[in-house]
């Protein structure tokens, strides 16, 4: 006789389900866990899972650090840096340890040991403030990008740099997922420099000049507004204006350069620099209010919080899951789906959410995704809801 039917375990509340495609849960994701901070108004600048998945990092602008178990949907504590602030905060490839940008006092780097909260190196040499922290996938070393216009190469085992790049304005920087290609954003130059990372201190060996776009705003305009009165407003918008964040897909065919932009967010062919896509935002959220937008990392803002940029790729490289630029909802654009003549890629849908999105992260290793602005949302699949469509 057949014994008993054994039936496996549920996952732990508030933690990510059992791993399926993306495609089959991408727009069941819905707020399971919200984590409020310590006040009202503060921020969260910067979000970061750890290679396992299993811990999320957020900086805020109270200065404090604050740790989360995306597996079991749980706070574990808070870690403060009153002395010298904290932003772009990012684990390490060992999931107790974190490397973090100053916000005052001066412009070092620290590396952290969240076990015992002591400081492990200190990684001193940029003048002004850092405006991108860069793990490398494949080693311990990391970029860091800085307003005094140079971008540093560091070991975590040595508090000197191992190379220097004089740059204008390069605020934002990445690694392709083959760690041997490293992508450098120049907004005043409008361009995107890619070195090969065994000889950074060589020219790019690919420049993506991006002016050739500035113009495209005159021809986008009608597209995005859907015969609505935009009042001007996208009309003089340089594509160069406010870029946010620089992200290689995981299959490394595509660079997603984020902005806080009326146009959107743009998407590059990572071997030509050619125009993909304008992941544009739901049209009723255009233009875009100020307001419900966090700083560009330059020049640096008092009055808005900054952050890391409000879009991110999920782990297959095919969706991207951002804000939707309003007060409220965060959209998703499918990279396989209808592209315009115009290059224009419409919100394939809306992901609801009660509150402003001002930092989004993919969870490398489950689906799941977190999301932040005054507190921090954990994104789980429901499978008794619906693909809301924009």
């Amino acid at each position: 006789m057949a014994g008993p039917a054994v039936v496996p375990p549920p996952p732990p509340a508030g933690g990510p389900l059992p791993t399926q495609k993306t495609s089959e849960i991408i727009g069941n994701l819905r707020p399971t866990k919200l984590f409020k901070l310590s006040k009202p108004e503060t921020a969260v600048t910067s979000l970061d899972f750890d290679d396992s998945g299993e811990f999320l990092l957020a900086a805020c602008s109270d200065e404090s650090l604050q740790l989360y178990n995306a597996k079991e949907g749980k706070h574990i504590k808070t870690l403060f840096s009153k002395k010298y602030g904290a932003h772009l905060a990012r684990f390490t490839h060992h999931s107790q340890s974190i490397i973090y940008a100053s916000t005052k006092g001066d412009d070092t780097i620290r590396y952290l040991s969240t076990h015992d909260n002591q400081f492990l190196r200190y990684f001193k040499g940029h003048t002004a403030p850092v405006t991108t922290l860069a793990l490398c996938p494949a080693s311990d070393t990391f970029l860091s990008c800085s307003l005094d216009n140079t971008v540093r190469l560091w070991s975590l085992s040595s508090p000197s740099p191992q190379g220097r790049l004089n740059l204008s304005t390069p605020t934002l920087a990445a690694y392709d997922p083959s760690a041997t290609v490293i992508g450098i954003a120049s907004p005043s130059t409008s361009s995107i420099l890619l070195y090969d990372l065994r000889n950074y201190d060589k020219p790019p060996f690919a420049t993506f000049d991006l002016r050739r776009f500035d113009s495209l705003p005159h021809v986008l305009s009608n597209s995005l507004s859907n015969g609505n009165s935009m009042n001007g407003s996208i009309h003089h918008s340089p594509v160069s204006q406010a870029w946010t964040k620089l992200e290689f897909s995981n299959d490394g065919k595509s660079i997603l350069l984020a902005t806080n932009n009326s146009l959107g967010h743009l998407l590059l062919d990572a071997f030509d620099g050619d125009i993909r896509a304008f992941l544009v935002r739901p049209s009723s959220n255009l233009p875009l209010n100020p307001s419900n937008l966090r700083a560009a990392p330059y020049p640096p803002s008092s009055a808005i919080p900054p952050s890391q940029g409000d879009i991110t790729f999920t782990a297959d490289g095919r969706y991207l899951i951002g804000s939707s630029g309003g007060e409220h909802d965060a959209v998703i654009w499918d990279t396989q789906g209808e592209v315009s003549a115009e290059k224009v890629l419409r919100p394939m849908a809306v992901l609801p959410r009660e509150s402003r999105i001002g930092v989004v992260e993919w969870n490398p290793r489950y689906n799941m995704m977190a999301s932040a602005d005054r507190e921090v949302v954990f994104w789980l699949p429901d499978e008794h809801v619906r693909m809301k469509a924009v």
